[in-house]
């Protein structure tokens, strides 16, 4: 009988540990309001995530698990604005241990591309060194824009995902890219070597 090999997938609500033994991955999204974000994240989820509605800070968390290439299995919180980013900031809990941030923004839309400079200077005074990765969504209204390349992403040296909340469209790509930079992070928070790391986790997924 010949061995198979297993196919790693990410675990289902239904193994899902207890509160005081999960020690997550907290990946969260900014962007301008509309952009996408929580589109993104429901595409990525579909039905294998806890959503926990955070009333105090107007927020919203989704518990996921997930196992990476490597056998490595991460629990992972996903936060959602919950429209917060109407207000043009933050709650500070929303930043509070974060590992990852997805700055997300519509491609049909100047406006939410030009602040995402401001989102970052937000972001950075509360999570200095974290690393990002850049979500240029709804590529599905104008497909030739993924031939296009954004300052901003070169100047702080950021990943770019061209991607779709509208037809999923590279969709998981994003995050599981998300999810194992930050579980990486979340290891070696101030290794001098954490950028080799990160450009190895995104040249196995292609």
């Amino acid at each position: 009988m010949t061995d198979q090999i297993p196919i790693l997938k990410p675990k289902t609500v239904l193994e899902k540990k207890d509160d005081e033994k999960r020690k997550p991955v907290k990946l969260i999204l900014l962007g301008d309001s509309a952009v996408g974000k929580s589109k993104l994240v429901e595409r990525f989820l579909i039905q294998r995530y806890v959503p926990v509605q955070m009333s105090t800070y107007a927020l919203t968390l989704f518990r996921y698990d997930f196992v990476t290439e490597d056998g490595q299995e991460v629990d992972v919180d996903i936060w959602d604005t919950a429209g917060q980013e109407r207000f043009a900031s933050m709650h500070p809990a929303y930043y509070h241990d974060s590992h990852v941030c997805i700055l997300v923004f519509d491609v049909t839309r100047k406006p939410t591309y030009k602040n995402l400079e401001k989102w970052l200077q937000e972001l950075r005074n509360y999570r200095e060194h974290i690393p990002c990765i850049v979500a240029c969504n709804k590529i599905d209204t104008d497909p030739e824009v993924v031939s296009r390349a954004f300052a901003f992403a070169e100047r702080h040296g950021f990943p770019l995902h061209y991607v779709s909340a509208a037809d999923g469209t590279n969709v998981v790509q994003l995050f599981e890219s998300a999810i194992s930079i930050g579980a990486a992070y979340k290891k070696n928070p101030n290794s001098d070597d954490f950028m080799t790391q990160v450009l190895e986790i995104l040249n196995e997924g292609k």
